[in-house]
């Protein structure tokens, strides 16, 4: 009987595995549809507008500022200001035994002021800009997908939009009363990621597996990120995505890992410079996704039950919880209906 228990768990982790590794497939698979962006910017000319304005911002100026500084200023001023006596004509200049000193002081000096009074206003200005540009393209790409969007991602909502059709003579109360949720699950959302980044970015330095996880955590993160824009025009609620996201951890997993291996083995600036780039294309892969149908889809192939809930954002949901704790009783009242878990 041990025996077979046994070999029935192993078959069971098996079919758990495969089904797990190919919703990962499925997920790279959808995140690299990268035609759909240009079938949605063919529909929409603002999508098409709003998405060259992206590239210009962040490719041509951000990442064309950095590529100056590292290829042509730099270069100038180690020549006008050199670090060796070799690369000094005059040896007298040379003799004088601070002058090595002064130069590297000007040089350094030169360039943190480039930084300074550039391209630090610049990455501020893009990371604004980007964060209104990137709603743009969502409305625009969902929009461009009219009545052939993700027809699950309307179920979801059903129930919502059910409730307000079986009670059309609602109070105006009530219809504030849901104005004052979808605020509170905004501002929810935005301290949840907001405490699940840092956690990302704590991950980064755990000593020999932090590489890694720091990776699947960002893929989980920019998938998220890629949807949380899709599933706000269809009015989703929020436990409802994290539902869904967590129960579907390889699909999601796998949209992400694209995107993140493009930008993981640059320099902070510059990998900032290219997600700013690569992540409006994303979005719109996402947008044109039938994730939902993808899923059930792979389900009933495999005829499996699911791989289960995966925890992902329980760290940053329970930090979240204990911060709101800290509010005083009567504004705490206001949020209870927020509460995920």
């Amino acid at each position: 009987m041990e025996e077979e228990s046994r070999k029935e768990m192993i078959m069971a982790l098996k079919s758990k595995a495969k089904q797990a590794f190919l919703l990962y497939l499925d997920g790279v698979k959808e995140a690299s549809c990268l035609h759909r962006v240009f079938v949605l910017c063919h529909r929409s000319r603002k999508l098409l507008i709003r998405t060259g304005q992206c590239f210009l911002l962040n490719g041509f100026i951000y990442l064309g500022s950095l590529f100056i500084l590292k290829s042509i200023v730099i270069p100038a001023l180690n020549w006008i200001l050199p670090h060796q006596c070799l690369q000094i004509s005059s040896q007298k200049l040379c003799s004088f035994g601070g002058i090595l000193k002064f130069y590297s002081f000007l040089r350094l000096g030169l360039i943190q002021l480039f930084y300074i009074f550039w391209f630090y206003p610049l990455y501020l200005f893009s990371l604004i800009q980007s964060s209104i540009w990137y709603n743009d393209i969502a409305e625009y790409g969902c929009a461009a997908m009219g009545r052939s969007g993700p027809t699950v991602v309307e179920f979801l909502s059903q129930s919502e939009a059910l409730t307000s059709e079986n009670t059309p003579h609602m109070e105006r109360r009530v219809d504030l009363g849901r104005v004052m949720i979808e605020i509170g699950e905004q501002a929810y959302s935005l301290l949840l990621l907001s405490l699940f980044f840092m956690e990302v970015y704590v991950t980064g330095f755990v000593p020999y597996i932090g590489k890694a996880l720091n990776f699947i955590l960002l893929s989980w993160m920019y998938a998220y990120y890629c949807f949380e824009y899709k599933w706000n025009y269809y009015k989703v609620s929020l436990d409802r995505r994290l539902d869904f996201f967590e129960s579907n951890w390889p699909f999601f997993a796998g949209f992400g890992s694209p995107c993140v291996l493009a930008i993981f083995f640059f320099s902070p600036l510059v990998s900032y410079g290219v997600m700013a780039i690569l992540f409006p294309l994303f979005v719109l892969t996402a947008t044109g996704s039938g994730a939902e149908e993808v899923i059930s889809s792979q389900r009933r192939k495999l005829r499996g039950t699911g791989l289960g809930r995966l925890p992902i954002f329980y760290a940053a949901d329970t930090l979240s919880m204990w911060m709101l704790s800290l509010i005083p009783l009567e504004s705490k009242t206001k949020m209870q209906d927020n509460k995920m878990y």
